[in-house]
């Protein structure tokens, strides 16, 4: 994968990681430990989704459902935190 295209894919992690600690605090939680607990996900596997690690897109769906979110108005979202 060449340079730029590694940092194009760097900035979508980095941006979807980051909605979803946003999507986290306006839930309501400070701590995503409580989050997974409240919600049945493995709390290092949830860590490790706010810090940008690989997510699939059922466990992406299976969170974004626990915030009642749709995956369209998830990434409208993203691509508009992306322009700011």
């Amino acid at each position: 994968m060449g340079k730029s295209r590694k940092n194009e894919t760097d900035k979508w992690t980095v941006l979807i990681s980051e909605r979803l600690k946003g999507l986290r605090k306006e839930a309501g939680y400070t701590s995503y430990e409580t989050f997974a607990l409240d919600h049945g996900l493995d709390r290092k596997q949830y860590w490790r989704l706010e810090a940008g690690a690989n997510i699939t897109i059922k466990t992406l769906i299976k969170i974004l459902s626990i915030h009642k979110k749709e995956l369209s108005a998830f990434f409208r979202e993203v691509e508009q935190s992306a322009k700011t």
